[in-house]
């Protein structure tokens, strides 16, 4: 059986942690930022967890890490 290919953009995009979760970055800090508020942008540098409905897909992306 060959190897599957991982996504490169979702390599780029996503690491595994430790116990197996997936970590993403948030969305909406990359331009238009005078108009969101201090809180909001300091809550967007923070990175989260991949939904659990979402993991499933994405591990199907990056199937090796």
């Amino acid at each position: 059986m060959p190897k599957i290919k991982s996504s490169r953009g979702a390599r780029k995009r996503f690491k595994v942690t430790a116990s197996g979760k997936i970590k993403r970055r948030r969305a909406f800090k990359s331009h238009l930022l005078s108009s969101k508020g201090r809180k909001r942008k300091r809550r967007l540098r923070q990175a989260t967890l991949v939904s659990a409905t979402q993991a499933r897909t994405v591990r199907r992306l990056i199937p090796y890490l």
